[in-house]
């Protein structure tokens, strides 16, 4: 049975001098932002960090491309993402567009 909703998972670097500071941001991300987020079909989101500052992202939604759409039309997520841009190595795009997504090839249900 096919999954109602598309698995992503992706991978960013966070700078290892603002790993704190990056974890201490995610513990109190914005209200508007979470409801933002929710409302736009990011569903079961996840960021995991090793200590050399690779983060792990995952998450579920209906339609990556409508979700994506849906936090850049958000007033809030254009805030969140000038405040996290500093926090990547490397990154051309904003966070939430320049993200490297990685190709599923296993799944247990």
């Amino acid at each position: 049975m096919a999954s109602p909703h598309q698995r992503i998972c992706f991978l960013l670097q966070v700078r290892p001098e603002r790993l704190e500071e990056y974890k201490s941001r995610h513990a109190a991300v914005w209200p508007d932002m979470l409801l933002a987020l929710h409302q736009s079909g990011w569903h079961n989101y996840s960021l995991f960090l090793k200590e050399d500052g690779l983060l792990v992202g995952y998450f579920e939604t209906p339609d990556l491309e409508a979700a994506r759409a849906g936090m850049a039309a958000r007033e809030v997520n254009a805030r969140w993402q000038i405040e996290m841009a500093p926090f990547f190595v490397e990154l051309k795009e904003r966070p939430d567009q320049g993200f490297l997504q990685l190709e599923e090839v296993f799944h247990l249900d």
